[in-house]
């Protein structure tokens, strides 16, 4: 699409905050028609493949999460890649490096057999190397998404669209697989909508939504390419830290907006993060001036991110 203007960019903000709030609500705090948001909002999403989608935190959902590295042979890598985006335990999906490396989230019920990491996989001919890390603690990502799609509104009107939230929630239960799987399809779709996807009750709905957002179970997250906000070069940095600095350098990194995740793993590299930049040059001030200051780093791997495969939702 052609560049986005300042009401476009105040609206990502607003989902940002609050992906379901009500257009009506979105106009009044941005000084527009409840009109204007909706034909904005459908702009986006037929042009910038916006879309919000609802999504269970692992760390709530009581799920096991992966990274799963990947080299495949190149004629095979990108066929591989959109073969694991169709199967529902991966979350997302990136093609690395030259090409030949793919990176992806698994995310499996902590008590599952993993059969994605120790069946499939090292069944599949085309695949050359495999190395698996398990993420033990997000610092940020997930519901504390990219802060680059966030710089567009007041704090005035941060606080307006903020949800309240109102104390401990619920964990999920087998009963709440129809209600995620039609979040992901459409975070904003209505309770008449839910209700039919599931056979509850609008009501039923509403207050079952009410009770996995309260206790963060589920939050609401924004998709749209970085690129029509400015970062067009992406990169995954596998960080060695010192152990007793981890905790430390990864707050530290959970500060930084060019950051979209941040996350103890498993491994050699005990810290992983995605970095978002505005171009290469860029990057490599990032990694110099900021990360370089941090002495506790003590080895940086740095992997470009050529294509986003699969985003946060299903396909």
């Amino acid at each position: 699409m052609t560049d986005m203007d300042d009401l476009d960019r105040a609206l990502i903000h607003a989902l940002h905050v609050d992906g379901r709030a009500p257009f009506t609500k979105i106009g009044d705090v941005l000084g527009v028609s409840t009109q204007t948001v909706a034909r904005r909002y459908r702009r986006l999403r037929a042009e910038a493949s916006l879309r919000v989608v609802g999504l269970p935190d692992p760390q709530r959902a009581g799920q096991a999460e992966w990274m799963v590295r990947l080299i495949a042979t190149p004629h095979a890598a990108q066929d591989l890649a959109h073969a694991l985006a169709r199967r529902a335990d991966t979350a997302w999906i990136k093609l690395m490096s030259g090409g030949t490396e793919i990176c992806v989230n698994v995310q499996t019920p902590a008590a599952s057999d993993h059969s994605l990491l120790l069946r499939d996989i090292p069944r599949t001919a085309s695949v050359t190397a495999v190395s698996a890390h398990q993420l033990l603690h997000r610092y940020f990502g997930g519901p504390n998404a990219w802060l680059g799609r966030a710089n567009a509104l007041d704090a005035a009107q941060v606080s307006a669209l903020t949800p309240p939230s109102p104390g401990g929630g619920k964990p999920l239960t087998g009963d709440d697989a129809a209600l995620l799987a039609a979040l992901q399809r459409d975070g904003r779709a209505s309770l008449a909508e839910l209700a039919t996807a599931t056979g509850w009750s609008a009501a039923t709905v509403a207050r079952r939504l009410a009770d996995l957002q309260a206790g963060g179970t589920v939050f609401f997250d924004l998709e749209i390419d970085p690129a029509l906000l400015d970062a067009t070069t992406q990169a995954l940095l596998w960080m060695a830290v010192a152990p007793a600095r981890l905790d430390h350098v990864a707050r530290t990194l959970a500060t930084h907006e060019e950051l979209a995740l941040v996350a103890a793993t498993t491994g050699p590299a005990n810290l992983v993060a995605l970095a978002l930049c505005p171009d290469a040059a860029a990057l490599h001030r990032y990694l110099t001036h900021r990360l370089g200051a941090l002495d506790a780093i003590r080895t940086l791997e740095t992997a470009p991110v050529l294509r986003t495969i699969k985003a946060a939702a299903s396909r």
